[in-house]
């Protein structure tokens, strides 16, 4: 196991001290310590992956040090166009560490939608002409490999982690003044939603909630699709449903997966059908990988929505209000509803008992999808 703060250190000393990704659940610990230790300016939690690749490309131009790019191996989706177009050593040719959670590794138990990601993991960095190493205990050695192969090379390198690499490092979480947890928020919604209404949920603790609550309820999960994977891109799924079928479909977002791909909004905006009614969950973190905070804190939400279409805006952080709230949504285009909920879940809180292809099947059943 390596020391969490020795490693941080250890990068300041061989002056990389620019950091910017999305947090994974397998880099919670140093990207605990590095929101801890780092200036807010030097470590910036992007929308996306592909927004930290590019962000680390204009500091090395502006001060010629090495930036650092954290994330999950789902990330490397979103990097393959700027690492490819931008950075690549037939365009600009900019060096930067890309540290890479290895969800689904093969070989060790993980969630569905980690699985094929963790197959192709090193080999889509081969694909891509990507240099980098599975990192291990004599982290020393190897990171001065890739720091020597950076600077004289100026490439990309990559270095990949395994689950309980690093050690402990607890995050404080800023108090919130807000009463309700998203479960809460989540057993409102669902208990003022008719028989016939559909769900997309977003990943995470959002969904692994939803079906546990539809469990107690003994609701059963045929209304729901529950978006394991593909984070950021829960609103378009809910959008294509929409366009599909006349039951109202509501797409419950986080502000995580809001950012992630915000582009998406605009045009779900400029398109909005009846029967679409969005929901935004905004508890200013990424809870379900470490309780790293999002920006939304200095963001107007609800005006950035009616920019993007939205007639109306409505925000709600009581069970009241949300009451109130799903009945205009329930009736009128173009509503869309903002809570603002609390960091925290159950830590008895479990996973669908379902698979995701179950979870597919059982809802095109309910659309009448023979």
């Amino acid at each position: 196991m390596i020391d969490t703060k020795e490693f941080y250190e250890y990068l300041l000393d061989n002056s990389i001290d620019f950091f910017a990704g999305v947090p994974d659940s397998l880099l919670a610990n140093l990207c605990a310590c590095i929101k801890m230790n780092s200036p807010k300016e030097k470590n910036i939690i992007t929308a996306n992956e592909g927004n930290a690749v590019a962000m680390a490309a204009g500091y090395h131009l502006s001060t010629g040090n090495i930036g650092c790019v954290y994330m999950q191996n789902s990330g490397e989706g979103n990097i393959v166009n700027p690492l490819l177009s931008l950075v690549d050593e037939d365009v600009y040719s900019i060096p930067m560490l890309l540290i890479i959670g290895w969800r689904g590794e093969p070989g060790k138990h993980d969630e569905p939608q980690h699985i094929k990601q963790g197959k192709v993991t090193l080999s889509l960095l081969e694909a891509m002409g990507t240099k980098y190493v599975v990192l291990t205990d004599n982290y020393k050695a190897e990171l001065q490999t890739a720091i020597k192969y950076m600077k004289t090379e100026n490439k990309p390198y990559a270095i990949v982690i395994q689950k309980g690499l690093f050690s402990s490092y607890k995050i404080e979480i800023e108090k919130s003044n807000y009463h309700l947890t998203r479960e809460d928020a989540l057993k409102e919604i669902i208990s003022n939603l008719k028989d016939e209404d559909i769900i997309v949920s977003t990943t995470g603790k959002t969904s692994r909630e939803i079906f546990e609550i539809r469990e107690y309820n003994k609701q059963g999960h045929s209304n729901d699709f529950l978006t394991v994977g593909s984070m950021g891109h829960t609103a378009s799924i809910a959008y294509g449903v929409a366009i599909g079928t006349t039951k109202n479909v509501w797409c419950i977002d986080g502000d995580g997966s809001f950012l992630m791909h915000m582009g998406s909004i605009g045009v779900i905006g400029a398109n909005l059908p009846n029967n679409f009614k969005y929901i935004l969950n905004d508890n200013n973190a990424h809870e379900s990988v470490g309780g790293q905070p999002t920006c939304t804190k200095s963001l107007d939400i609800p005006s950035i929505l009616k920019a993007c279409g939205f007639k109306d805006v409505i925000v709600a952080e009581t069970n009241d209000e949300i009451k109130n709230a799903m009945k205009r949504l329930s009736i009128e285009k173009g509503i869309a509803l903002v809570l603002h909920t609390k960091q925290g879940s159950r830590e008895n809180l479990g996973r669908p008992t379902t698979t995701p292809q179950e979870n597919k099947l059982a809802l095109m059943h309910k659309l009448g999808v023979r």
